[in-house]
């Protein structure tokens, strides 16, 4: 697999422009250095204000005319009071940034490229100052206010998912490297004839960037959805689903473990049929013919994978989603906390990290609509009568449990207050509807006959403090609930009950 720049191509592509930009500069000699590292800020600095991933300085062309002069300039010798110059450089750079001298010979004459990636998470300074390239110029940030607050918004908003997962890859590797024919599949349009418009796609969907040597980086969004083998590279390897069976209830008695390397989008069916596999199912008869029914619901359960996969902390090292499947529920682990109160996961407008991911995925029919995910999660549960799910914050990770079949005289009372909290929060997403005796005896499956049982259930929710009534002054026999955040003003959260949130 190619992954070395091509420094000719690099060269005559940036040549071929009737001026400099911002983002690079000729030079036919060596400056002093504390000009180059006033230079070095400044380039990575305005290559994030273009959107370039890194700016250049090539010595070896003439600026007046771009002609190839070649260069006497040889960093590897150059010293500055007796440290070799890329080192004196990176003690003065804030932060480091990993700028490479790379030399070549061009026409047969010798150049060198600085190669300086741009400024990520806050400008880049050198001797505690910031530079900026305005038109061929170097001066510093502050005397340009304007470029100095887009260069901060623009490294606040930076995301994982346009990150580069692999860097100079050619036209043949990013095709072996990535599912493509999956992403026009489920993009319902038919794969182009020709590889420059194949290609073309792919950028136009931020998966892949073109370099400025023609080459092209593989971006963290469009591996983590398309990869063929998510092994393929060692910074996202973790982040494949892995999948463990235990024969019982306990962690101590693994039966079965599984990698699956796949992009999230071109392999989340065969993450989900793999689940559903080893998912234990129960032996059911109707109309005399023996069936056997998945034990945890398809639906939740695949949302919930999907949550996963998209709410997901990608910078956490070391680690990736998690799906652990025992005899009595499942467990879904992943890494990072959620950005919204677990509390309010059915009724709050969600958060995600990776909005383009999460994008992605809706638009692909993986996960649902913004806002619609955990309805459907607690719908599906409800529908069977199942205990409600549980999500658990495990210091940064986030997990969530969906069960199998309980019976209610099995149900402690945290099961059924969750339970009656959770149909709370289902009703309210439904035009603001409250909670009911009777909806409770049907959430349930309990007959009239217990509506005591049911007041009682009600009670303890009411005691938790996770519902409150909609009328604190009607009568007992006619009371309704509403999840505690409608209460009014509850908890300052902002709610009201004439919608969802205000």
């Amino acid at each position: 697999m190619t992954s070395i720049m091509n420094i000719p191509d690099l060269v005559r592509r940036l040549c071929a422009h009737p001026r400099e930009k911002e983002w690079f500069e000729f030079k036919s000699s060596y400056d002093e250095p504390e000009k180059l590292g006033q230079n070095i800020s400044a380039i990575a600095n305005a290559a994030a204000i273009s959107e370039r991933p890194n700016g250049y300085i090539i010595w070896g062309i003439r600026d007046e005319d771009h002609q190839i002069v070649g260069t006497r300039f040889k960093p590897d010798s150059k010293r500055v009071k007796k440290d070799d110059l890329d080192h004196w450089l990176s003690q003065r750079l804030d932060p480091l940034i990993n700028f490479r001298f790379l030399t070549d010979e061009v026409d047969g004459k010798p150049v060198v490229v600085l190669l300086i990636p741009r400024a990520l998470d806050r400008p880049v300074r050198f001797d505690n100052e910031a530079y900026i390239r305005v038109g061929s110029h170097t001066r510093k940030l502050n005397s340009f206010p304007e470029k100095e607050s887009l260069l901060w918004r623009l490294s606040s908003s930076r995301t994982f998912e346009s990150g580069g997962a692999i860097e100079c890859v050619n036209n043949t590797d990013v095709l072996g490297l990535l599912d493509y024919e999956s992403y026009f599949n489920l993009a319902k349009i038919p794969i182009p004839s020709s590889t420059t418009n194949l290609l073309q796609s792919l950028q136009h969907e931020n998966f892949i960037s073109q370099r400025d040597d023609g080459s092209w980086d593989i971006l963290n969004l469009g591996f983590l959805a398309f990869a063929r083998n998510l092994g393929d590279i060692n910074s996202l390897r973790r982040k494949s689903p892995r999948i463990v069976k235990y024969s019982g209830t306990g962690r101590y008695n693994g039966s079965r473990q599984e990698e699956l390397p796949v992009g999230y989008a071109t392999g989340f069916a065969s993450i989900i049929d793999y689940v559903n596999k080893l998912a234990p199912t129960d032996e059911t008869f109707n109309g005399g013919i023996r069936k056997q029914e998945p034990r945890f619901p398809t639906a939740a359960v695949r949302e919930v994978i999907a949550n996963a996969l998209i709410h997901q902390d990608l910078t956490e090292r070391g680690t990736g989603p998690l799906v652990e499947i025992f005899e009595d529920r499942i467990e879904v682990l992943n890494p990072g906390a959620p950005l919204v109160d677990s509390k309010l996961f059915v009724n709050a407008p969600p958060k995600s990290r990776n909005e383009a991911l999460a994008a992605l995925l809706r638009r692909f029919g993986i996960c649902e609509e913004l806002g619609s995910g955990w309805d459907k999660i607690v719908h599906e549960i409800e529908m069977r009568q199942l205990p409600a799910p549980r999500i658990d914050v495990i210091s940064n990770s986030t997990r969530v449990t969906v069960y199998g079949a309980k019976p209610l005289s099995k149900m402690n009372s945290d099961d059924r207050i969750r339970a009656i909290y959770l149909h709370a929060c289902l009703r309210y997403a439904d035009e603001g509807a409250s909670i009911t005796n009777t909806t409770v005896r049907q959430r349930f499956g309990m007959d009239r006959r217990n509506s005591a049982k049911a007041s009682r259930f009600l009670s303890e929710a009411l005691a938790a403090g996770d519902i409150v009534p909609a009328n604190p002054n009607a009568g007992r026999r006619f009371m309704e609930y509403l999840p505690y955040w409608a209460g009014g003003d509850a908890d300052g959260q902002g709610y009201n009950v004439a919608g969802r949130m205000s």
